[in-house]
C-alpha cells in the first residue's frame, strides 16, 4: 500500500469523524494526566523517603525532674550517668554521629518551632528533657540502640522519628495506590471510547471496505488506516497530557517548593519517565482496542 493514499484514508477517515476523534483526543488526554499524576505522585513518595529517611535520627531521653518511668525512679540524671551513655553511643558501630541537646536548647529549639502559638507560652524550659540525638549509619538499625538503651539508668526513653515518618509515608501510599488506580480506570475509558469511535468509523465506510476487499486488498492493508486513526487520537492526547504535567511541574517548583521548603519535590527527569511510560502506554492501549475492534466489526 502507497504511503500517500495510507495517509489520505487517515485524512478522511479522521475528518469524517471529526467530534468523536476530538472527543477521543480530549479523553485520552485527560486519562494520560490523571494516570501520570499517580506517576509522579510514587516519585515523590520515593524523594521523599530518601530525603526525610536520610535526615532521621534517634533521640535518646534522659531523666530529669519530671520523668515518670521505672529507670529514673532514681532521679534526674546524674553526670557520670550522662557520660557513660555518651561514651557508649560513640562506641556504637551502628552509630555515625552523637549531639547532645541541653534543656536550655531544647527549650530554645521548642520556641522557635512553635513561635507564635499557644502552646509555646505553656511550657517551660523545666518541662522539656535533655537528650542524645543519635544519627545512625543505616537508619533501620533502630532496634540496635534502643536494646542497648531502653530502660537503662538514667535513660527515660528512647524514640525513632521513623516511626512518625512511617505512618505519614503510609497514608502518602494510600494516596498514591488512589491516583494511579483512577488513572488507570480513565485509561480504560479512553480505551473504550476509541473502540467505540472505530466500530462507528467502520460501520460508516463499510462500502469502501468491501469495494477494496474486492479489488484484491488484504485485511491487514484494509484494517490499517482505521488503526492509525486510533493511535494518532492516542499520540495528540499524550502530548496534550505531557503538556499538562510539565505545567504541573512548572507550578510546582514556582508556587507549591517555596512555601514547603523543609522537603523536596520530584524532578523533571521524573516528569520525562512518566511521559514515556504514557506514550507507551497510549500506543499500547490504542493499538489493542483498535486490534479487537477491527476483528469484531470490520469483517473483510
Amino acid at each position: 500500500m502507497r504511503a500517500g493514499f495510507l495517509f489520505s484514508e487517515v485524512k478522511i477517515g479522521l475528518r469524517r469523524n471529526m467530534t468523536m476523534t476530538f472527543a477521543v483526543m480530549i479523553t485520552v488526554a485527560i486519562s494520560l494526566t490523571l494516570l501520570g499524576i499517580g506517576l509522579l505522585a510514587n516519585s515523590q513518595v520515593k524523594v521523599m523517603k530518601d530525603y526525610w529517611y536520610d535526615k532521621i535520627e534517634v533521640s535518646v531521653f534522659l531523666c530529669g525532674s519530671l520523668s515518670e518511668s521505672q529507670s529514673c525512679a532514681s532521679g534526674p540524671v546524674t553526670q557520670a550517668q550522662r557520660d557513660s551513655i555518651k561514651a557508649d553511643l560513640d562506641a556504637l558501630p551502628a552509630v555515625q554521629n552523637v549531639y547532645y541537646e541541653s534543656q536550655s536548647q531544647a527549650f530554645a529549639h521548642f520556641q522557635e518551632r512553635f513561635k507564635g502559638s499557644a502552646i509555646a507560652q505553656n511550657v517551660t524550659q523545666d518541662q522539656l528533657p535533655e537528650s542524645f540525638r543519635v544519627k545512625l549509619k543505616d537508619p533501620t538499625k533502630f532496634a540496635v540502640v534502643q536494646s542497648a538503651f531502653a530502660g537503662r539508668p538514667g535513660v527515660d526513653s528512647v524514640q525513632d522519628q521513623r516511626t512518625i515518618l512511617e505512618k505519614f509515608f503510609k497514608l502518602l501510599a494510600v494516596l498514591r495506590d488512589g491516583a494511579l488506580a483512577i488513572g488507570l480506570a480513565s485509561v480504560l475509558t479512553a480505551a473504550l471510547l476509541i473502540s467505540n469511535t472505530l466500530r462507528i468509523a467502520a460501520f460508516n465506510r463499510r462500502r469502501e471496505t468491501g469495494v477494496m476487499k474486492l479489488v484484491g486488498a488484504s485485511s491487514f492493508s484494509i484494517q490499517l488506516p482505521f488503526l492509525l486513526e486510533g493511535i494518532f487520537s492516542a499520540l495528540v492526547g499524550w502530548v496534550i497530557s505531557t503538556g499538562l504535567l510539565a505545567a504541573f511541574k512548572a507550578l510546582v517548583d514556582a508556587r507549591i517548593a517555596p512555601l514547603l521548603s523543609f522537603t523536596q519535590f520530584f524532578k523533571w527527569s521524573d516528569v520525562w519517565v512518566a511521559s514515556s511510560l504514557l506514550l507507551l502506554t497510549g500506543i499500547v492501549v490504542s493499538t489493542v482496542a483498535s486490534v479487537v475492534t477491527l476483528r469484531k466489526y470490520l469483517k473483510v
